[in-house]
């Protein structure tokens, strides 16, 4: 992988993997509708010189191409809002995949867990059977076979599946981001799903980490990988360690059915996550064995490390932009 196009880069996974890839000196493209986001972060990151920033919109396969630049690699992060996603979504990554096609780039995608439906392992394997019972379960297994399509003669994919994440550059697309942020800001927090069900999280920049390593590997294209996390955790405990490194405790409110449903009446996306608290109480926990065994190590800090590390990085980023 000598040069990088980042699909999304101000997002939350985008964010990271660009972050990441400019660390390892890699070129890199930080594609992104928003100039303004763009600037920040190419300033937050310290305005490397193998870094381009590039405006476009990712449902314009002839603006991905416009801005490609002779990449190799493409890292699809972009994602629409769950209240769009039965209409946006296999779009959004067909336009993706078109200007892959015309390039002939290697595609790494980043999706979820939603395919699987209900648990069927202990330790949930690439090869689980995908067998969703919801709307955006059904709409993400379309997408996978969008993706694997035929179609695609020119461009190879692989599928890269991480469950729930937090970290420094996760937003209100994660349930765990909007947490973290309001118990960074020493401000009342709701909390999505049960408190009690230890669950698992994946670090954001251990997750880049280990998909940048995937995408340096050509055996690796064609096929689903798992980033599992460092464990399981419960929402008492994330907030427990979140409110020690924040030294301020408000109150944390765990938002179940009935709360996500009332506050979906002006916030729709809260709404349209309902289906999905099923993952709250029966977790899904993903395998590393295949990426251990023809990768290597997973990297997986602590929960304590990271959750804190989390939370001091949304303080001096409040800081970084008040200052601006």
């Amino acid at each position: 992988m000598k040069k990088a196009i980042v699909i999304g880069a101000t997002g939350g996974t985008g964010a990271a993997i660009t972050e990441e890839l400019v660390k390892r000196g890699v070129e890199t493209i930080a594609f992104g509708r928003s100039r303004q986001k763009l600037e920040q972060f190419a300033r937050k990151l310290g305005n490397p010189k193998h870094l381009t920033l590039s405006v476009g919109d990712a449902m314009r396969p002839e603006e991905i191409v416009a801005h490609a630049g002779g990449a190799d690699v493409m890292f699809h992060c972009a994602n629409v809002p769950y209240h769009e996603m039965v209409n946006k979504l296999i779009p959004l990554g067909e336009s993706v995949m078109e200007a892959a096609e015309r390039l002939a780039l290697k595609v790494v995608a980043i999706d979820g867990i939603y395919p699987y439906g209900r648990k069927q392992m202990e330790l949930v394997t690439e090869d689980h059977p995908k067998q969703p019972h919801t709307i955006k379960g059904n709409v993400r297994l379309d997408y996978e076979r969008m993706l694997f399509s035929q179609r695609w003669t020119q461009s190879r994919v692989m599928i890269v599946r991480l469950p729930d994440y937090y970290g420094p550059t996760a937003n209100e697309a994660s349930y765990l981001g909007s947490t973290l942020e309001a118990i960074a800001a020493g401000k009342l927090a709701f909390f999505i799903g049960n408190m009690q069900v230890p669950r698992e999280f994946v670090y954001l920049p251990d997750a880049a980490a280990m998909v940048a390593e995937l995408a340096g590997k050509d055996f690796a294209y064609g096929q689903n990988w798992h980033i599992p996390g460092a464990g399981l955790i419960s929402g008492r405990e994330i907030v427990r360690i979140a409110q020690s490194a924040s030294g301020v405790a408000k109150s944390v409110i765990p938002l179940k059915k009935l709360g996500l449903s009332l506050i979906g009446m002006s916030v729709p996306v809260m709404k349209e996550v309902v289906e999905m608290l099923y993952l709250t109480e029966e977790p899904l926990v993903l395998s590393g064995e295949k990426y251990k065994r023809l990768i290597g190590p997973v990297v997986a800090t602590s929960f304590e490390e990271g959750i804190t590390s989390t939370v001091m990085a949304l303080q001096e980023r409040k800081n970084f932009y008040a200052q601006m």
